[in-house]
């Protein structure tokens, strides 16, 4: 019977509730069976090891109807659980126009948080369907399906809540596209790495002061990015280039890096990076994770020694959004099928131009302008923005490289 016919015709909702076993699901169907009902809907939910069952099915004759409360009721008494049969008319009634995901991330999560959370969706007018729960590790995340709202006032809304509660709160609109994402760009200084590479290369220098004082005059807006970097890296001169060695023995990962990586690698997802650091480091990472597309600047090496300017096209600001558009060329994927993820002012362009934006630990400003942020210091939790549970992640890795 199609949904349709199911619109006006008498049904009951039949409710089961105890204690996990297997074999209950079973035995409620070959129960309902003998009176040959049609299932319409079907919903169970297990927590910490308790079921909630819910089977909507189409009413029987009303010669059968008491028999079949009697030995629902029975059958579960066997089992030392509880029924109840809610007679009614139809299926669910439809979801509201504009449909999103609202995923919450804490750690950990309090009850007061979701409550705000949950009160701020009704009260833009957005009525919850369902909540599930993606990972219980490193942060509890949970996921509320919400519908009856435009994603955009609903996201709007909470990121005023998020920010009151110092909680992530992702928005992203339903559809099949959330699972045809399937190219991930990622900033790597800050991001993909905890370093700052060019600090790294100065340490060597003995020239970390002045690095730092060129970088806050960047951050007051009396340089520009292009001018900060020639400047900055005016000063690694006569380095001898066996410091690229030391340095990529230096960079340290991001916590949840890798397993970001490898689980988006193994998903079918295509991974890059672009960076306003060098690729004497983003091509040593791109081999050593397996990345699918590496950009940045390029220190110059004359004779064996750092010149104290870099080569080619300059990775900015502009330069970053450039090479997002080029990588999802060349992979053929649209820009509406991609993320990005970044944590500086100059990541703000290749955030804006995603599909999904990305603010990963990142500055107000930046926080303000991208689709989402995370604050966790853990850059695998980006993958239950996009639906990925932590039991898909642990699968994936169980499955042969």
């Amino acid at each position: 019977m199609s949904a349709s016919q199911t619109s006006d015709v008498p049904t009951l909702l039949v409710k089961i509730f105890g204690k996990d076993r297997p074999g209950i699901t079973a035995g409620l169907f070959d129960t309902l069976a003998a009176f040959s009902v049609d299932v319409v809907d079907i919903e169970q939910v297990v927590t910490r090891g308790r079921i909630v069952l819910c089977a909507l099915v189409t009413e029987p004759t009303v010669s059968t109807e008491g028999e079949l409360r009697a030995t629902v009721h029975s059958w579960a008494e066997s089992l030392k659980l509880q029924a109840e049969i809610i007679s009614g008319t139809g299926d669910n009634r439809p979801r509201g126009h504009g449909r999103s995901h609202v995923t919450v991330l804490g750690n950990p999560l309090t009850a007061e948080t979701s409550a705000a959370i949950a009160a701020t969706i009704t009260r833009t007018g957005g009525n919850i369907d369902r909540i599930f729960r993606l990972a219980k590790y490193p942060v509890t995340a949970v996921e509320f399906a919400v519908s009856g709202v435009e994603t955009e006032p609903l996201r709007t809304a909470l990121a005023t809540e998020s920010h009151e509660r110092g909680v992530d709160v992702a928005v992203v609109s339903a559809g099949l596209h959330r699972r045809a994402q399937r190219l991930v760009v990622m900033d790597v200084d800050s991001t993909l790495i905890q370093d700052e590479v060019i600090e790294l290369f100065a340490a060597h220098a003995g020239c970390e002061n002045e690095v730092a004082e060129i970088t806050a005059a960047a951050m007051r807006g009396e340089l520009d990015f292009e001018q900060s970097l020639h400047a900055r890296v005016a000063l690694l001169e006569g380095l001898d280039e066996s410091v690229v060695d030391k340095v990529r023995a230096e960079v340290r990962l991001t916590p949840g890096a890798r397993t970001l990586i490898r689980t988006l690698k193994r998903l079918g997802y295509q991974v890059g990076v672009v960076s306003g650091g060098f690729t004497q480091v983003t091509d040593d990472l791109k081999v050593r994770l397996g990345l699918d597309f590496a950009s940045a600047n390029t220190l110059e090496i004359v004779d064996g020694r750092l010149t104290g300017r870099v080569t080619g096209e300059i990775v900015d600001r502009a330069g970053k959004a450039r090479l997002l558009r080029r990588f999802a060329a060349e992979a053929g994927v649209p820009l509406a099928q991609t993320v990005a993820i970044g944590d500086g002012a100059n990541d703000l362009d290749m955030l804006n131009t995603a599909g999904l934006g990305v603010a990963f630990n990142a500055k107000p400003v930046v926080r303000r302008a991208a689709d989402t942020a995370v604050s966790v210091p853990f850059l695998d939790t980006v993958l239950y923005l996009l639906g990925i549970t932590r039991e898909e992640v642990e699968a994936a890795d169980a499955e042969p490289a």
